[in-house]
């Protein structure tokens, strides 16, 4: 029996090494066809290159035809990823590291569509009346159809007090509109709160994510204890730093992961994960997002949604949920390019999802109830009397106008809330919500 097992693992040693040996046959044989099919795809763009030089009706130097060939491939990945060359490059760098003049939005491709994501609150493109959704057709007298992402920056970017005119089509609209522009430096506060006094809810805008949101958000959350609940607005927010979308999660969440990144390559794959300290677990909170929010804001709504630590209410997001790098080329060119998608906690994709939010809540006024303007003969006196005080109220808010802003800065009023029907539904939850908690 002894020398029958002996017999019997030497011979599985040998198919063993048998196997091995076919295995590294076959790799070789693979790398091998493998360079075979690179080396005959170069041949292939270096003949098509050839011939364009050669044939084609205007007289092209190789430079333009390997740019040009770029341009395309970048192109036909995705709407994200592109081709730097020193013009855009150089716009690239003047738009992260210094003051420039522009309308105050983020674009993105949607269907092919050349759309803007969302006008950033006191901008420019904000007081114009441009909205999120919107499709530009033109830009002054150009046409965006077949026109890129960094086409259209550079385009509408310019020396401040300068002006230009968009030409959108918007949903509900019959016919496309011209929204007249001035540029202007963009400066933009990225968080500001209210209160909602009368109800004791913390209301937290978050308008881009720059540098600030997180300290800025503490510091607002420290001087506001006494709370029943936190509305965090995050409608038509474009996004920004990662680190900053992971920050603000992690105040309201104590474990778990937050987001996470995948790629192609072990080095491209990170996950950020929730830590135990500051953390706001005990208080209600809702987040309103619509169709403007994207990048950054996904993250923030959609993992607070899977820890079940936010109702989300609003509209679907945008669904940009891909990570891209800018790879230099040499010190006048560079790739931006897709190298990652970002995962939520339960694993699900942003990219050209978005986030669904648990309670759909269309933008506009609060419905009012229809009171027929009856009123006594015994309180028209009073009634005319307290009329012609809102009267005289309204001429001195008018004299003293930019006290009334400062102290609207600060406090959400009534009004504030009958024109906006996600605002007041977030606020109706966080009631709900107190109520239970008690």
């Amino acid at each position: 029996m002894k020398h029958i097992k002996f017999m019997t693992l030497g011979f599985a040693s040998t198919l063993i090494g048998v196997t091995i040996l076919l295995s590294s046959t076959l790799l070789a044989k693979d790398t091998a066809t493998t360079e075979e099919s690179r080396l005959s795809a170069l041949a292939k763009f270096t003949k098509v290159l050839g011939t364009v030089e050669k044939y084609y009706v205007d007289d092209l130097k190789i430079q333009e035809i390997v740019n040009k060939s770029i341009e395309g491939l970048l192109e036909n990945l995705d709407a994200h990823s592109s081709f730097l060359d020193t013009k855009h490059f150089k716009d690239l760098k003047i738009q992260t590291d210094g003051e420039f003049g522009g309308l105050g939005i983020t674009i993105g491709m949607r269907d092919g569509a050349l759309t803007i994501i969302a006008p950033m609150e006191g901008t420019p493109a904000d007081k114009a009346g441009v909205k999120a959704s919107d499709i530009i057709l033109k830009i002054n007298n150009q046409s965006t159809l077949n026109m890129t992402i960094d086409e259209a920056v550079g385009i509408m970017r310019g020396k401040p007090g300068t002006s230009l005119t968009l030409t959108v089509v918007r949903e509900g609209e019959n016919k496309p509109l011209l929204i007249p522009i001035t540029r202007d430096i963009i400066k933009i506060d990225s968080v500001y709160t209210k209160m909602i006094k009368k109800d004791k809810i913390l209301y937290v805008r978050v308008v881009n994510f720059d540098k600030n949101v997180v300290q800025k958000t503490k510091e607002a959350l420290s001087k506001n204890r006494d709370i029943k609940g936190i509305i965090l607005d995050l409608r038509n927010n474009p996004g920004g730093l990662l680190n900053q979308a992971v920050g603000l999660t992690d105040l309201f969440v104590s474990e778990g992961v937050i987001v996470s990144q995948k790629g192609r390559y072990e080095d491209q794959n990170s996950e950020y994960t929730a830590t135990k300290s500051g953390t706001i677990s005990d208080i209600p909170l809702v987040v309103l997002v619509n169709g403007g929010s994207a990048s950054a804001s996904e993250i923030v709504s959609g993992s607070l949604q899977d820890h079940k630590r936010a109702i989300v209410v609003g509209q679907k997001t945008f669904g940009k949920g891909s990570v891209q790098v800018i790879l230099p080329i040499d010190k006048e060119e560079a790739l931006r390019l897709t190298i990652a998608r970002y995962y939520l906690p339960s694993g699900r994709t942003i990219q050209a999802v978005g986030v669904t939010p648990d309670i759909e809540v269309f933008p506009g006024k609060v419905p009012q109830k229809n009171n027929d303007f009856m009123i006594k003969e015994n309180e028209l006196k009073q009634h005319l009397e307290e009329e012609l005080q809102k009267v005289d109220t309204n001429t001195t808010k008018k004299v003293t106008k930019t006290k009334d802003n400062k102290e609207k800065e600060q406090v959400i009023t009534e009004e504030n809330i009958s024109n906006d029907l996600q605002l007041k539904s977030a606020i109706d939850i966080i009631k709900v919500l107190s109520i239970k908690q008690k």
